[in-house]
């Protein structure tokens, strides 16, 4: 998605006020959509029903702007909080910001829209992925571990070993049975394993560290995440990435 940055909100046409974007949120609104995200779990006190493909639309309309990312966090509404974290601009935040984001967080979605538009592209991501999952807090917590699970999909220059580091704080937190933490456990670990062949073996040994634990909710982790680690597609994609690597060397 293309965004244009703005002089941090400051430069705004009237159409590009709060006011403005939280009636837009509203006329795409769809109580059917609100049922539907009740259903899957997503937090609908403040919502309207706009789907994430019509958020993506408004924000590229909306352009990148800090300033204004801000002021449509702090309406609560739970769509202009996931359009936030797609205008923001990476560059301008703060540790302090990203605490008071995830001291908000009451919603999976918001979640794991503010990890993966915004939060992962920080300085401060891989700080915040290893504090935020000895985090106590449900959605803190999964914020931690959607985060590993981002950094390993987006971050193509990162070295294997910043996603060995995460392992442990994988395996520590693999018996937390909350459902939205459990979820991001089990994606952060397959993402890493499936980022190259030496991170797959190492989070296959993690895996079967986890199956080894006394808890039905890690052994459900290693399960799942040992059956598509394992699996012949994604080994098959793995040798063959490595193999090109090594041509192109």
């Amino acid at each position: 998605m293309k965004r244009v940055p703005r002089e941090d909100g400051l430069q705004r046409s009237s159409s590009n006020t709060v006011e403005s974007i939280l009636r837009e949120i509203e006329r795409r609104g769809d109580t059917k959509v609100v049922d539907a995200m009740s259903r899957f779990g997503i937090q609908t006190t403040k919502a309207f029903g706009v789907s994430i493909p019509n958020l993506r639309e408004l924000a590229t309309d909306i352009g990148m702007s800090h300033g204004l990312a801000l002021m449509l966090w702090k309406t609560e509404v739970h769509e202009a909080r996931i359009l936030a974290g797609m205008i923001d601009d990476p560059t301008k935040i703060d540790e302090d910001q990203m605490e008071d984001w995830a001291g908000d967080f009451d919603s999976w979605d918001v979640v794991d829209g503010s990890c993966g538009n915004l939060f992962d592209r920080t300085s401060f991501a891989v700080k915040k992925a290893h504090e935020w999952s000895a985090r106590n807090e449900e959605y803190v917590k999964r914020a931690g571990f959607v985060l590993m699970a981002e950094l390993a999909v987006h971050d193509k220059n990162a070295p294997n070993s910043t996603f060995l580091e995460f392992l442990p704080d994988i395996v520590r937190e693999s018996s937390d049975d909350r459902n939205f933490v459990k979820k991001a456990v089990n994606w952060a670990l397959r993402q890493i394993g499936k980022r190259n062949l030496a991170l797959n073996k190492a989070a296959i040994t993690s895996a079967r560290k986890i199956q080894m634990m006394d808890s039905r909710t890690a052994k459900w982790v290693a399960a799942d995440s040992l059956r598509e680690l394992m699996s012949a597609p994604v080994q098959k994609r793995l040798r063959r990435s490595m193999r090109n690597s090594g041509k192109k060397r």
